[in-house]
């Protein structure tokens, strides 16, 4: 099989099959091995390794996650792509092409079905997401509980950035609270528009989603959590006293004991909490009103 990221091949097979690139699924394929090989290596794929991967397009990362692993499922929505992934990953008995919308797609039964009983540390998830939907493939994926070790992606670099930030910084936001909720989170690499083709417009990252077997916080009610979280960035220039008002069913009485409780400021805004501060403010939060709907 020819290298299947150098441009001259992906424009070969393009034409042999008459594809076109879709602007409305995203695609943009990888055309640097070395991009590819942080992909994969990022991932710490290796032999006893079954993966998942989301959208995998002329089958790049594909072939290169197989030779590592012990088994590869591909999940790809569009369908003028599985002839040629059936041409150009041919010569290996251990990758499986599925055509589906992972976002319609149970991903724990393919790893029922295809894992062979592998645990969670043998599972990893990989891909090049589509831009535009890239926070809701991973957020179903951890909100499903996939038992999967990690979720190595390709996305936006700005939503790299912001699943990746820290309290008290500009890209810090419900996104960041979220993920790391689940997560540890790592940026493995950068990379340039150069690197696809078509070129997209904006620049890329790859980042490394740790799945938590046990949370960082503990939680009285995760939706509560997630109701404070939003309600709290809902507002970003309004103090906490302000923005919690967001929440179901509070009051300011409750707002006020909440943040006392937690030891939190009443002037300080979201961006400035961390995890534990968060939990520990929902925790306060659900007592309160659980309390007040008993009545």
């Amino acid at each position: 099989m020819k290298k299947l990221y150098a441009p001259s091949t992906v424009k070969t097979i393009k034409d042999s099959h008459d594809f076109k690139f879709s602007k409305s699924l995203g695609q943009n394929f990888l055309v640097d091995k070395n991009i590819v090989d942080n992909i994969v290596d990022g991932a710490g794929i290796g032999p006893e390794d079954f993966v998942i991967e989301i959208g995998p397009g002329m089958g790049v990362i594909t072939r290169e996650a197989a030779l590592k692993a012990e088994k590869v499922v591909a999940v790809e929505i569009d369908k003028t792509l599985i002839p040629i992934l059936e041409e150009t990953l041919a010569d290996l008995d251990n990758v499986q092409v599925i055509n589906q919308d992972i976002l319609k797609t149970d991903v724990n039964e393919i790893i029922e079905k295809f894992s062979g009983g592998k645990t969670s540390k043998n599972v990893k998830i990989i891909g090049n997401l589509p831009y535009y939907i890239t926070t809701p493939i991973i957020m179903k994926i951890l909100e499903d509980g996939v038992p999967a070790d990690s979720i190595t992606i390709m996305m936006q670099k700005e939503v790299a950035e912001r699943i990746d930030a820290a309290p008290g910084t500009k890209d810090y936001g419900s996104l960041s609270v979220a993920v790391q909720y689940y997560c540890d989170t790592k940026i493995i690499t950068n990379v340039p528009k150069e690197a696809f083709m078509p070129q997209p417009k904006v620049g890329s990252t790859v980042l490394r989603l740790d799945i938590r077997q046990q949370r960082k916080v503990e939680l009285l009610d995760k939706d509560s959590f997630f109701q404070c979280v939003k309600a709290g960035f809902g507002q970003r220039r309004k103090t906490l006293s302000n923005s919690l008002m967001g929440v179901s069913g509070i009051t300011k009485e409750i707002v006020r004991e909440s943040l006392e409780a937690a030891g939190i400021d009443a002037g300080r805004r979201a961006e400035t909490l961390d995890l534990y501060e968060f939990a520990s403010l929902a925790n306060e939060v659900y007592l309160r009103l659980s309390k007040e709907r008993g009545k």
